[in-house]
């Protein structure tokens, strides 16, 4: 019985955390090419689930189809956002402070935003797959909860090739390494910055959508939840490491998830923290971050 829940318990941390994993790799996406504390990124996770909801409510299609145009019109939005704040703060004398402060702000008028629109009743995607759950030996997997691993892997493996395979990737890389010397060799920072800003925000519209499977309910002030895991998964793996932040939210969901079999819940909710502690103690890069010597 308990190796059954400890297996099930693992299962559900590795589809959580390949989500969380989402949020951390888009939140370092901006921070590590920019050095922009944005905080208000739960939010736009958030709105991610609150647009395929009116998108299926509005049209009874497949919630899947409303990915690509999440993505492009969450998109947009960061695009217009980097141009609306980020070239007068990076001129600030402080810009991390001052990007965690205006992005603050951006966190309460989203948050105001999605109150005005659907009010604070927690709202749900009533979209059933068939069949509803799967059976692999003893474990139960919901059907949306395959589906939306099975998604939020195929977006990691085309931003994988994005970073790894295309010019514009290899800029962005080169751009959370050292933002300078890219500009010496001729890289228009402020369009790669743009286009980096309206990726962060585009992929966290997206795993908005993938959550609003997964999860029951959600409101319009659980942004502030999505944002703390992502600054979590981002020191775990590294900051300004993508794909480090992917692995940080497995690790991250895994320990939720399995916590929860052998511990009270109030304690369980602890030991990702633990975790994120342990790991700033022993190795404060992070798990995939580069230590440099003194």
């Amino acid at each position: 019985m308990l190796t059954t829940l400890f297996i099930q318990a693992l299962v559900s941390g590795v589809i959580l955390g390949a989500l969380y994993g989402l949020i951390g790799c888009s939140l370092t996406i901006i921070y590590g090419s920019m050095r922009i504390v944005n905080f208000s990124h739960g939010e736009f996770v958030v709105a991610g689930c609150y647009a395929v909801f009116v998108f299926f409510a509005a049209s009874h299609l497949h919630p899947l189809l409303s990915v690509p145009l999440v993505f492009i019109g969450f998109f947009g939005i960061g695009v217009c956002l980097y141009f609306l704040f980020v070239p007068r703060l990076s001129r600030s004398d402080d810009p991390e402070v001052a990007s965690f402060l205006t992005f603050y702000g951006v966190s309460l008028m989203a948050g105001a935003i999605l109150l005005y629109f659907f009010e604070a009743d927690t709202r749900s995607l009533n979209y059933t797959f068939k069949p509803s759950v799967f059976k692999v030996g003893g474990v139960f997997i919901p059907t949306a909860h395959m589906v939306a691993l099975a998604t939020g892997i195929a977006i990691i493996g085309a931003l994988t090739w994005f970073l790894y395979r295309t010019i514009y990737g290899k800029a962005l890389r080169a751009a959370i390494m050292n933002r300078d010397a890219i500009q010496i060799v001729g890289v228009n920072i402020e369009h790669l910055s743009a286009m980096a800003f309206g990726l962060a925000i585009g992929l966290a519209g997206t795993t908005g959508v993938l959550l609003a499977l997964v999860f029951p309910a959600f409101g319009p002030f659980s942004g502030i939840d999505f944002t703390l895991i992502g600054f979590v998964v981002i020191v775990l793996g590294g900051l300004g490491h993508p794909i480090g932040a992917i692995i940080g939210g497995i690790v991250f969901g895994i320990a939720e998830q399995v916590s929860i079999v052998f511990l009270p819940q109030s304690l369980s909710q602890a030991v990702g923290f633990l975790i994120l502690i342990g790991t700033i103690a022993l190795r404060p890069a992070g798990l995939f971050g580069k230590v440099y010597l003194r």
